[in-house]
């Protein structure tokens, strides 16, 4: 079998296929066959450890595949069904992979392989993020930034559908048109202007209810200075660096924010938080609240293209790697 290993940390080079053995599942685990594996920016802070793993390791947190083989106590799956899973134990760059079956999500009809594998992760994030970390109600203006993005894709049409004001920012003039197909009522390029600034003028000064940053260093100190008084910052990523400095009295306490740092494994602590966040997510899907483009497919062998083109910024919506 084969599967994408990391024996130390670094750049793509270090993402490994090998050729390996796999064990019979425990008596609460189950034997997948991975048909399409979901390409996160949590897997290259894996890989970087920036978020440290113990070596050597797997990596990839999402797939959608089909169980061949459960343990003698599973009661909630049986062989042939079609799951997804995002979260650990990390292996998910694999021909097939054990699961605990309590991390595991039944795949409704019409959800692709494909769909099921990229939306996982970034769907229960769009759905704990505007549902949970800051309930969306109909009329707040909110900054999404990196809304060409694959996660832009699900949140910010997700967001219109709720009937709040969307601004979101890109990166380049490409990205531009790519946001705005993606549910953004207002669209600033940062590489350009100042996004303070265009924010200020679409909504005045201390406008935004909501900023939803997943980009970091970048965009944090500017994103503050957006916000209305009690406003909420949710920083739920680093994608240009990690913001390890939070001035409480610079930064929070001159207009009284709340702030929060939420990750997947906050909201998914119980399997019915799991289980529900994710029929939320096939919902929206079924429904067209939002809809999916992948934007590029991967074979296993290119684990480390699909690491360099999301590093650089130059895919435009989910990728897959396909093995």
């Amino acid at each position: 079998m084969k599967s994408i290993k990391i024996e130390k940390f670094g750049g793509p080079e270090v993402l490994k296929i090998q050729d390996i053995e796999i064990s019979k599942p425990g008596p609460k685990e189950v034997l997948i066959k991975n048909l399409s594996i979901g390409l996160n920016f949590i897997d290259i802070y894996h890989r970087t450890g920036l978020y440290p793993i113990p070596l050597p390791s797997g990596i990839g947190l999402e797939s959608c595949g089909v169980i061949e083989e459960i343990g003698s106590e599973v009661s909630l799956f049986k062989i042939g069904d079609r799951v997804t899973h995002a979260s650990m134990p990390i292996g998910a760059y694999s021909e097939k992979q054990i699961m605990p079956e309590d991390k595991l999500i039944l795949v409704p009809e019409g959800i692709s392989d494909e769909i099921a594998s990229c939306v996982t992760l970034k769907g229960i994030t769009a759905e704990y993020l505007l549902h949970r970390a800051y309930p969306l109600k109909k009329g707040d203006k909110v900054l999404y930034h990196a809304a060409a993005g694959a996660l832009g894709q699900i949140l910010c049409p997700w967001a219109n559908a709720l009937g709040a004001e969307v601004i979101g920012t890109v990166g380049s003039e490409a990205k531009e048109e790519i946001a705005r197909k993606n549910g953004c009522h207002h669209v600033i390029n940062y590489s350009e202007k100042d996004f303070v600034e265009e924010v200020e003028k679409i909504v005045g000064k201390n406008g935004i209810d909501v900023v939803y940053d997943g980009v970091g260093t970048k965009t944090f100190k500017g994103s503050i200075e957006t916000l209305k008084i009690r406003g909420m910052m949710v920083a739920f990523g680093n994608a240009s660096g990690y913001v390890d400095t939070l001035d409480i009295k610079k930064d929070i306490n001159a207009k009284g924010l709340f702030f929060t740092r939420p990750s997947i494994a906050h909201y998914t602590v119980k399997r019915d938080e799991l289980v529900e966040s994710a029929k939320k997510v096939f919902n929206a899907i079924l429904t067209k609240k939002f809809t999916v483009e992948i934007s590029k497919k991967y074979s296993l062998k290119d684990a480390a293209q699909a690491h360099k083109d999301l590093e650089a910024r130059l895919l435009t919506g989910p990728a897959v790697i396909i093995p």
